[in-house]
Order: C-alpha cells, then structure tokens, then sequence
C-alpha cells in the first residue's frame, strides 16, 4: 500500500477515535416528561498531538478542529415505557498540520460532519409521565435506578472528497447499541453506559480502495453531583477497546485503546434554559493516535 494510502488511513482512525472521545456525555439516560422538546446548539473545540507509524515520516503532526453542533431531543412513549429521540448535527472546520518528510505540511476542511441520530427506551426506572406526574415520582423516590436501551446510526451526509486524506464525514454507516443504568441517591447520580460500534464499509476510500473496521466495545462511567440552585457537576472517564481497520481485506493490525476523562459543569440562567461547559481530555494508549484536549460550551433550551 502507497504511503498516502496509509496516511489516509490513519486520518480516518483519527476521526474513529473523535466520535469516540464525543460519545463521553453524563447525563444520557435522565428522564424527561413527556410533552416537552429540548433544543440544544454548541460549540466544541478540540485540539492536540496526531502520532503516525514513522515510516511515514510525519513528525510534529498537530490538530485543530472547531465545531458548532445543533441537537433536538423529544421525548415519547413507547411500549407503556419511556422512550426518546436525540438528533445531532455538526458543523466542523478541521486544520491539520506538521513535518512531512522534513518540510512543513498542511491541509484545512470546511463542512458538515456526519449526522447522528438515537433511539433510546428506559425499561426500568421512572414512568412515561407529564412533567407534574414525572415531579411526583422523583420526590416520593428520591433513591431510584433508570435501566435503558438505545440504537444510534451515524448517517454517511457529512462533506466527503474520495481525493483528499482529510474529510469530516466518513462515508460509512456506523452503528451503535447501548446498554445503560442511572441510580438516582439524593443528590447524587452514579451512570454506567456500555456500547458497541458497528461499522459499516467506506467503498470509496481513498486510492479507489475499500476501507473495513472491526467493531469497537466502549464502556464509560460518571458520577454526577446536583445541588439546590439545580446546578450539577459530573466526573467522567471512558475505555474503547478494538476496532481494527484494513484496507481492501488487508489487517493493520492497529486495535484501539483510546481512554478519555471528562469535567462538565451545568448550571441553569432562566427557568427552562442552562448552559454546560466541558473539559475532555482523551488520549491513545497504541504507538500512533491522538491526544486532544475538548472544551465545549451548550446551551440547551426545554420547551413545552
């Protein structure tokens, strides 16, 4: 395989390991009463170290990517239980920069990512009620567990140019399945979410090539402390392990360990209306990958 091919490669698994690190979020499986909508727009700002295989000669390779996200999440029922869908859109500028071979290098990429979008059903925990019945059933179980499922599918319309080596989509399906528990103790919160990522197969790779990735188990944790003020502040660390990629049915033999560790801070400004600021650090445990720092500011609005 041609060194571009493998760069290519590489830049793909980057953004393997982004979706990952993004995928690190407290709070998931809160129930919402029913009749209520959230709208939520954010901006995100990663950067930091990309490690190649040094046969390619790429030393001090560095990333910047800036994001502005809109989601939607609208509660329903389902099946007599509690049920929702999450939507979610960014819009992304990528730099990427470093020593190729000695001289300096660049490349830059405006446009859309890949869409997600997530079904999740709570089959355990709090009812399918409206806010005042929801309310109820907090206060009179003030020590309670949420037990959920959720499909989420990652659609390939992110902007994508089989020629380049950096895109922001991906141009493949991925699928995942999530497996989630929330216990509710006073004002504290402890959340545990294992998932799985399926991917599907980008037959336009770079090169006039087929690019495959085995599939990725993740597991993540928070411990989530609330206050009076309906302020809350949430510890966060996740693991993904796996996802081996080929090209044209050939191994890499580049299995993930991609850890991450999160600070988020929530905190309310009007009655249906907060604000959440994060800090994510994630980082490779393999000999090539990336080590990012996020910080990312949303804004998320309830409406009835």
């Amino acid at each position: 395989m041609s060194r571009l091919n493998w760069v290519a490669l590489i830049a793909t698994a980057f953004f393997s390991s982004l979706a990952f690190t993004q995928e690190i979020e407290p709070r998931r499986w809160t129930p919402l009463p029913l009749g209520t909508q959230v709208v939520s727009v954010g901006y995100a700002r990663s950067y930091g170290d990309v490690a190649f295989d040094p046969v390619l000669q790429i030393d001090n390779a560095q990333t910047e990517i800036d994001s502005a996200i809109l989601s939607y999440v609208k509660p329903f029922k389902a099946f007599g239980r509690l049920a929702r869908v999450d939507l979610l859109a960014p819009l992304q500028h990528a730099t990427w920069e470093g020593d190729l071979q000695a001289s300096p290098a660049s490349t830059e990429r405006r446009g859309f990512g890949d869409p997600r979008v997530r079904l999740s059903i709570n089959f355990a925990g709090a009812p399918a009620a409206n806010p005042k019945e929801l309310r109820q059933y907090l206060g009179s179980n003030p020590a309670n567990t949420q037990v959920g499922l959720a499909v989420a599918v990652t659609l390939p319309w992110g902007h994508y140019e089989n020629d380049k080596l950096l895109n922001l989509g991906q141009n493949r399906y991925t699928y995942q399945g999530q497996l989630g528990a929330l216990h509710n103790r006073g004002l504290w919160s402890f959340e545990l979410t294992a998932s799985l990522f399926v991917f599907g197969d980008n037959t336009d790779f770079y090169g006039d090539n087929t690019y495959s990735q085995e599939s990725l188990a993740a597991l993540q944790a928070h411990v989530i402390k609330r206050f009076q003020s309906g302020m809350w502040l949430s510890a966060s660390m996740g693991n993904g392990l796996g996802g081996e990629s080929s090209i044209n049915g050939i191994a890499k033999n580049d299995n993930r360990d991609n850890r991450a560790y999160a600070l988020s801070l929530g905190f309310p400004v009007k009655r249906y209306h907060s604000l959440k600021l994060s800090f994510l650090h994630s980082e490779t445990h393999r000999y090539t990958g990336a080590d990012l720092e996020t910080i990312a500011l949303v804004w998320s609005g309830l409406y009835h």
